[in-house]
């Protein structure tokens, strides 16, 4: 369990209630309103964990997670909470650096579940690290490094975990579903074609310039990578 999460929340009756809620739960809390506030408690304090909205004044939540996210290894894990909960908009989180996404309004029970998720991912990722190989597709989990023919590729957070995992499950199909709980952790509504927009961020950088494609789609089933 993580010793503090930081909320950065500009609705003052939301706020106060997640930080009742992650107290009673036995969470250590701190609170910004801005994000100006939230740098401020992040240079001052040990944060195992970010939950954070879009709108917020000034810098809004999409800029706060690619400010956090330069820290490189040392930033902590960032859950946008938020009432935007369009395809775009859950996109444009992930892509900004956000590691889950929860639309509003939420069940605690879900949040809770969520925050467990993230931090044992967390540290399950800093102690296991190994090398996935493909052909000529290379993952060293390690390194956070992804290389094609020996070219290296770059590739977004997300884009990243959505590759690994497809390679740690060679040549089995997995669904929509099954991508959705085991790379974010999480269960949006299927109408999103979320998994669909990554898949194809995924194929123009990893399959585009090659001849030998790796990720294949099998219909009404889901997607697989093999040789």
């Amino acid at each position: 369990m993580p010793k503090n999460i930081l909320v950065i929340e500009d609705e003052h009756n939301v706020a106060i209630f997640i930080k009742q809620g992650l107290q009673d739960a036995g969470y250590g809390t701190l609170l910004a309103y801005d994000g100006h506030t939230a740098f401020e408690l992040l240079n001052q304090n040990t944060v195992d964990l970010v939950i954070l909205d879009i709108i917020l004044p000034g810098m809004d939540g999409r800029e706060i997670a690619r400010e956090i996210k330069k820290r490189g290894e040392s930033a902590p894990p960032i859950l946008m909470l938020t009432a935007l909960g369009t395809t775009e908009n859950i996109v444009q989180g992930l892509d900004s650096g956000a590691d889950d996404y929860l639309v509003k309004p939420f069940k605690f029970t879900e949040l809770l579940a969520r925050i467990r998720a993230l931090t044992r991912r967390n540290k399950v990722g800093m102690k296991i690290g190994h090398k996935l190989i493909i052909q000529d597709l290379e993952l060293d989990s390690n390194a956070k490094l992804v290389k094609r023919a020996g070219s290296e590729i770059k590739l977004t957070t997300t884009e990243f975990r959505l590759l690994e995992f497809l390679m740690k499950n060679k040549n089995i199909v997995s669904s929509r579903i099954d991508i959705l709980e085991n790379v974010w952790d999480i269960n949006f509504n299927m109408a999103t074609n979320v998994v669909d927009v990554y898949i194809n961020y995924l194929r123009n950088k990893i399959d585009k310039d090659f001849d030998n494609k790796l990720i294949h789609t099998v219909i009404g089933m889901g997607y697989v990578i093999r040789e």
